[in-house]
């Protein structure tokens, strides 16, 4: 299996063009991802994505993360995604339409002096009602709700980017609890299928800083979903414009929720690190 290795902030993962047989007819792929992804005995990554052909747009993706679950979207992994397909003409095309679990995904890839230089995605427009994040309990959004997490009262903002996410404020989110909470909440019978969960520090209008559990990968250096979760959180609670800049470990994202179109817009860079062949049964 040829593969080609990207990150996106840090937040890294493995392509893998799946449109031809015998690639394309195979069932085992979760498997292939938890071994893939595995950083001791496989290539190494927070995600195995697959370029897949498609009916309705000018291509497919499945992603799968490090534990084989499949997420609807990954921010990060789009852009990688772009440019990969870009750069070996499976499409031609700047403005590319992805098929997704999410719907349809449209990065802008962004090129300067012939080199691509970033990738700008039309994220969609922010999903706010409950059952539809999807989330469990009373009420429509989710803004300043308190769930117990382990004795402790703490109020979240929960929304859905084409996978929920769950933000929780902090003063200073290099001493939050990421990984004892994190995995909690990524659990909890609140949310049916799992969430995302973001640490965030508001900085002032203009930016944020951000820590991510990622639900299937745990943390990760980035989240480009979670970026947009976050600045769409943050101006519902009147902490930021509606373009701010998203400050991860791995790097920073520009996010604009568009108050016209009602769309958020990711914009980052995408990094090819090496290319290989791994070995498949």
């Amino acid at each position: 299996m040829e593969f080609v290795k990207m990150h996106g902030l840090g937040n890294d993962f493995v392509i893998v063009d799946a449109r031809k047989s015998p690639l394309l007819e195979r069932t085992d792929w979760e498997d292939v991802a938890i071994k893939v992804c595995d950083r001791h005995y496989g290539v190494g990554a927070d995600g195995l994505i697959l370029v897949l052909p498609s009916e309705i747009a000018h291509v497919g993706w499945r992603i799968l993360n490090p534990d084989g679950s499949e997420p609807e979207m990954c921010g990060n992994g789009i852009r990688c995604f772009a440019r990969y397909v870009y750069e070996r003409s499976i499409v031609t095309d700047k403005v590319i339409q992805v098929e997704t679990l999410a719907g349809i995904i449209v990065p802008e890839i962004q090129v300067e002096n012939d080199q691509v230089v970033g990738v700008k995605v039309d994220m969609g427009e922010p999903i706010f009602e409950r059952s539809k994040i999807p989330m469990t309990g009373e009420g429509d959004q989710v803004v300043e709700e308190e769930i117990d997490i382990q004795g402790n009262p703490v109020k979240i903002t929960a929304l859905s980017m084409g996978n929920p996410h769950c933000l929780i404020y902090v003063d200073k989110v290099e001493e939050a609890p990421l990984t004892e909470w994190g995995p909690i909440v990524e659990k909890h019978p609140l949310f049916p299928k799992k969430t995302n969960v973001e640490f965030v520090e508001v900085v002032n209008k203009n930016e944020v800083r951000m820590h991510v559990w990622e639900r299937g990968a745990g943390p990760t250096l980035a989240c480009g979903t979670g970026a947009c979760a976050t600045i769409v959180g943050s101006v519902l609670h009147g902490y930021t414009d509606r373009k701010a800049t998203v400050h991860l470990p791995g790097g920073s994202l520009a996010i604009e929720w568009d108050e016209k179109s009602n769309k958020v817009f990711m914009t980052g860079p995408a990094v090819e690190v090496f290319q290989g062949t791994y070995p498949l049964k």
